[in-house]
């Protein structure tokens, strides 16, 4: 967006409570982004991304302003002066394009580059979302302007530090599966990166692994560290709906993929299983045989 800005002779400055991931450090323009927690100085207008709400974007000073924004989370608050809100969207990014061509940018290498990353990993690589024909024709579109899909697919998931692979076994090693293995979980805390040495960058898409199995539907990754709520993370298949857990929790996101912060105890976290094996019960029905194990499938 702030490309396409640019090209149209606007002054853009980019802002984000969080510091760029390792994986998106080299695209063009990332070093420009201030990391912040308030927005300071006079602005004319803010365009919000992904954020069902202002709260969201983690960033003081935006209340009062102009806002634009755009999103396609499920639960939008509708908070912009402009609103460009459509769920039926499997990333941003398509909202982003459709926006660049009504105001007549023509698509570059650069441009066409950020949009493709977006969609790719906002749709897990093309695995959840609200995915259609016009994912496709968006990528089609980013793809002719220069974008190159093998690169960016390198680019966004296979330049992880070793560490990484540690981190994998042990987390998988200490996974726990409920409801006949239907449910995966998962957890991280600041401990197993530093004895693997890896980053909370390294730790990025681990939430998916137990789904590239047949029997997992949906797996509840907690991640924790000294001094900070405890974040988790819900990814599922098909009708199994974990936005409806993360928003019991205060939090949101997608049917397949959803998330939220809480103030960790023991109790709090079995609360969180359990609300995610009745939505797996709710979609798939009660099951049969054993409901927990603990090291592996039982």
């Amino acid at each position: 967006m702030a490309l396409a800005l640019k090209a149209l002779g606007k002054h853009v400055r980019l802002i984000s409570a969080d510091p760029p991931p390792d994986i998106c450090r080299a695209l063009p323009g990332v070093d420009e982004i201030e990391v912040a927690s308030t927005v300071t100085g006079d602005w004319d207008a803010a365009i919000i991304m992904e954020c069902g709400d202002l709260s969201r974007t983690g960033l003081t000073g935006l209340s009062g302003g102009f806002v634009v924004n755009i999103d396609h989370h499920i639960g939008n608050t509708l908070y912009g002066a402009i609103n460009y809100f459509d769920e039926s969207a499997a990333a941003c990014g398509e909202l982003v394009f459709t926006v660049i061509q009504a105001l007549d940018v023509a698509l570059t290498a650069e441009i066409a580059s950020h949009l493709y990353i977006a969609i790719l990993t906002d749709t897990g690589s093309f695995h959840h979302g609200p995915i259609s024909a016009r994912t496709f024709d968006v990528c089609r579109h980013l793809t002719v302007a220069g974008a190159t899909p093998s690169a960016l697919a390198r680019q966004a998931f296979d330049q992880y530090q070793v560490g990484r692979l540690k981190v994998i076994g042990v987390m998988l090693n200490e996974m726990q599966l409920e409801s006949q293995n239907r449910v995966a979980v998962l957890a991280l805390d600041d401990v197993l990166l530093a004895q693997s040495g890896a980053t909370l960058d390294d730790t990025d898409g681990l939430v998916n692994l137990p789904l590239t199995t047949s029997e997992v539907q949906a797996v509840v990754l907690f991640k924790s560290a000294v001094g900070e709520p405890l974040r988790v993370s819900l990814r599922s298949k098909g009708t199994v709906d974990v936005r409806a857990v993360a928003v019991a929790f205060g939090g949101g996101g997608h049917t397949n993929a959803a998330g939220f912060t809480l103030e960790a105890t023991t109790e709090k976290r079995d609360v969180v299983v359990q609300q995610v094996v009745a939505a797996v019960e709710a979609a798939l029905g009660r099951g049969n045989g054993k409901s927990r194990s603990k090291g592996g499938p039982s």
